[in-house]
């Protein structure tokens, strides 16, 4: 999934990614406007791209964490300008304009595998806690309300639902509401 509004930087990563083969795009959102963040979550993307200039100055920091209440998906930035060092820190791994179609199928390879943790595999049994979150995602609360619940970091709980769909091998919210509905986690009424 893309969130580029430069439609020649989107045909460019498109053209790389088909002529490799080993990615496609399923979707460029050209911006923010109109709840652009929340559609994320329709598409159910193994990877996010993301240049970094569709947020604001002041949102710039905080981009990652706000696109995670969307999407437990690995965040890559595509960089089309300058960018602060500091805010790059909080992406899975950025990609620069000159990088050549090997390199950035490398980076897309080590955003994937970075939330992945070796040893483990699906079918595994959740944690209590991790069984506490999939309740909340599945009545459609978003990760900074779980986050305020539980009193942890919005990026404990997004580590959290990374387990929870690498554990279930399910991406989606609805496809972990019915796991929970099914596992008689919740029950149909609490569902919203």
């Amino acid at each position: 999934m893309l969130l580029i509004p430069s439609a020649v930087v989107a045909k460019g990563l498109e053209q790389v990614f088909s002529d490799l083969g080993e990615f496609s795009v399923e979707g460029n959102l050209q911006d923010l406007s109109h709840g652009t963040l929340p559609r994320i979550r329709s598409f159910a993307a193994d990877v996010l791209i993301v240049d970094p200039s569709v947020f604001g100055v002041e949102e710039r920091s905080r981009a990652r964490a706000l696109i995670a209440e969307y999407t437990p998906a690995p965040v890559v930035a595509m960089l089309t300008s300058l960018q602060g060092e500091d805010s790059l820190r909080q992406y899975d791994a950025v990609i620069d304009l000159y990088d050549s179609p090997t390199s950035i199928i490398q980076k897309m390879r080590a955003a994937l595998e970075s939330g992945q943790e070796s040893g483990r595999g699906e079918g595994e049994e959740l944690s209590a806690r991790e069984k506490d979150i999939l309740i909340c995602v599945a009545k459609g609360m978003l990760n900074k309300e779980i986050a305020d619940l539980y009193n942890i970091s919005i990026y404990t709980v997004i580590t959290h639902r990374k387990n929870i769909t690498r554990k279930t091998g399910i991406k989606t919210v609805a496809g972990l509401t019915v796991y929970a509905l099914l596992n008689n986690l919740i029950d149909i009424g609490s569902v919203e």
